[in-house]
């Protein structure tokens, strides 16, 4: 029978550790949980949403404050649990989050894998004017309007 995630939805309190297991999992290692640890900590995380399924929890990202420039959205981390890994989960996932950053006007940046974030509605051309302590070629944009300019200053915890 073919398991299907259900309608993606903001983070439950109670889910943080179900998400960082998750995490681990997806990344091999506790360096991503610690980061949404630190991003909680800190007062920059603005929302985290999840997939769930009958399993659990499948898929979570992160949305936290840019320090710079004021208003803009950092995606990071994306994590799709590896026994569902392959089949669109991670796609239709963030594309739902590209979808409303063009239509409410906020700006989401990610760094990342640039094939995967261009098929979700990223785009690579838009970070162009941009400056970051991270490489600008892997650094992609959502939403906003007109052209985009400025220095990316991450939250703390990127360190």
């Amino acid at each position: 029978m073919l398991k299907m995630p259900r309608f993606a939805r903001e983070m439950k309190r109670g889910e943080e550790a179900e998400v960082a297991a998750l995490l681990e999992r997806a990344f091999k290692g506790p360096d991503e949980a610690r980061l949404v640890e630190a991003l909680r900590r800190s007062g920059d995380m603005a929302g985290e949403m999840v997939l769930p399924s009958d399993d659990g929890v499948v898929g979570y990202y992160a949305l936290s404050r840019m320090r710079g420039p004021k208003g803009w959205l950092c995606l990071a981390p994306v994590a799709i649990d590896p026994d569902w890994q392959g089949r669109g989960h991670g796609r239709r996932f963030v594309g739902q989050l590209a979808a409303w950053a063009e239509a409410s006007g906020e700006v989401v940046v990610v760094l990342g894998d640039v094939p995967f974030y261009e098929r979700c509605g990223f785009l690579a051309a838009r970070a162009a004017g941009l400056t970051s302590p991270y490489d600008i070629a892997h650094t992609l944009v959502a939403g906003g309007a007109g052209a985009l300019d400025g220095d990316l200053v991450y939250p703390k915890a990127f360190g």
